[in-house]
């Protein structure tokens, strides 16, 4: 089976693009346009015509990009696929013009080639949902407009023809938030249209919930292990062969499972004083916190993936997980951790 290393969103050819992509830059054409709600409200005349232009170039941006991606190695056939694909979907002002039929069935003829993309090339693909969309809250308004933001997922996957089955090609993840934790996704599992359903996976909370709270929910749906996110909430660098790492492999029931990996960012490991070891050695994070290292600093992704030594502990887990790049060098980051497992000889 194939061991796999993703990104996510968008794709880069120069770090100058870590902080922003020029309108002119190589490869603008193969990652998504968005546009405001106040610009939408504040141009009104205009407003119908740029919904039309953003949602034509952005599902042809996505079969461009996934055209690439499968032009590449099968080891690096994997992308995540940005939720600003359709501006405004699930918002107030604009919900009834999007679920009118005409525009539905004209949707479901955009998107159906980018799903016929990804499966002819084998390219993985998934969504995640922003922060934002808290299916376990304990307020019934916050759960009501995350189920109808985690829905627009499942209409975008449904179209690609994904969905059918349980992980059959694309996953939809969430983290595990919200007061309610295990107990409320569970509650708002049978809500969700099958489709969404056979799709969605929970990822353990860096902050909030973690691996032992989604290990509550293994025989509901998939787990996503995110390492650097437990790394950050539980202290500890979790080895691959913990028997909680094989119940998340469990949740997936046969599928190839999923994992997140990203690396904290230099200028904030940089505050513990290390010198020449902040990216050399696997560091002891109650050290870190103790040298005055703040968690909620840690949490921001690396643009690279510096440190070779925490790049082995992550590649110790490919064995059974293909491994989603969570940094904002994107494809670039993923280029490096793919080298390395080359090189080391882990693929």
């Amino acid at each position: 089976m194939v061991q796999r290393f993703g990104f996510c969103c968008k794709w880069l050819n120069d770090t100058s693009e870590f902080g922003g992509m020029k309108v002119n830059a190589k490869d603008r054409e193969l990652n998504g346009r968005s546009t405001t709600m106040r610009w939408l409200r504040e141009h009104k005349d205009e407003a119908v015509q740029r919904q039309w232009d953003i949602m034509t170039h952005n599902t042809l941006a996505a079969r461009r990009l996934i055209q690439r991606v499968g032009s590449l190695p099968p080891e690096r056939r994997m992308v995540r696929l940005g939720s600003e694909m359709l501006q405004g979907y699930t918002e107030k002002d604009w919900k009834s013009w999007w679920q009118q039929p005409h525009i539905q069935s004209h949707l479901e003829n955009l998107f159906a080639p980018v799903g016929e993309m990804a499966r002819t090339l084998d390219v993985k693909i998934s969504f995640h949902p922003g922060q934002f969309c808290v299916l376990a809250s304990d307020t019934p308004d916050i759960v009501e407009r995350s189920i109808e933001e985690f829905e627009y997922h499942a209409d975008m996957a449904r179209w690609m023809g994904f969905g059918k089955s349980f992980q059959d090609g694309c996953k939809i993840n969430v983290h595990i938030s919200g007061r309610q934790g295990p107990e409320g996704i569970k509650k708002a599992l049978p809500r969700l249209s099958q489709e969404a359903r056979n799709l969605i996976t929970i990822e353990n909370d860096e902050m909030g919930h973690g691996l032992e709270k989604s290990l509550e929910l293994e025989k509901h749906l998939a787990l996503v292990l995110d390492i650097h996110h437990h790394w950050i909430r539980d202290e500890e660098y979790i080895n691959a062969n913990d028997d909680r790492v094989k119940r998340v492999i469990d949740s997936w029931r046969g599928v190839r499972p999923s994992m997140h990996y990203s690396y904290s960012r230099d200028e904030h490991l940089a505050v513990a004083g290390l010198g020449d070891k902040t990216n050399t050695e696997m560091h002891n994070i109650k050290d870190l916190l103790e040298r005055g290292c703040k968690k909620q600093k840690l949490r921001a992704h690396s643009d690279l993936l510096p440190n070779t030594k925490v790049n082995d502990w992550a590649l110790s887990f490919s064995e059974n997980f293909d491994i989603q790049v969570e940094a904002k060098g994107k494809n670039m980051a993923t280029e490096q951790l793919y080298r390395q497992a080359k090189e080391t000889s882990v693929i």
